[in-house]
């Protein structure tokens, strides 16, 4: 998600929940993604992670962006679409692991613990850095 604040382009960045993103920022945010259910296409996945990780419907003029290849492999689809989204009402989907480690206790997380709008500059610091290629496609094509 992107929006123009008085002229200037914002990104909408979410941060990892749980206890191994907890003390990490620069490199650790990402655009809203998840894992494809079978015989979804890219899209339809990215309009129901971002509805399940930040607790909010997403609709309107999709730009397909070129997917990239992070560093462990995973290759992520992205789309950007123009909008506006309150951070501080964000409600994201859990998941559950055993924590501390070995413990034999299992505690639930959420996915996203908190979402911020970025300018390019800070997103460039922030998000993980094979994602980076997806605001520079942005900036060129607003």
């Amino acid at each position: 998600m992107y929006r123009l604040d008085n002229g200037f382009l914002e990104v909408l960045l979410v941060h990892p929940g749980g206890p191994f993103y907890k003390a990490k920022d620069d490199g650790a945010w990402s655009i809203p993604k998840g894992e494809f259910l079978p015989g979804e296409a890219p899209l339809e996945n990215a309009v129901r992670e971002f509805h399940e990780e930040l607790g909010s419907p997403v609709s309107g003029e999709f730009i397909t962006l070129n997917p990239v290849r992070q560093k462990g492999g995973k290759l992520v689809h992205a789309f950007a679409v123009e909008d506006d989204l309150d951070t501080a009402n964000i409600r994201s989907n859990t998941f559950t692991m055993e924590w501390p480690s070995r413990s034999g206790r299992m505690q639930q997380f959420p996915e996203v613990d908190r979402a911020q709008w970025c300018d390019i500059p800070v997103a460039r610091m922030k998000i993980n850095a094979a994602q980076t290629a997806f605001l520079d496609e942005l900036a060129a094509f607003v």
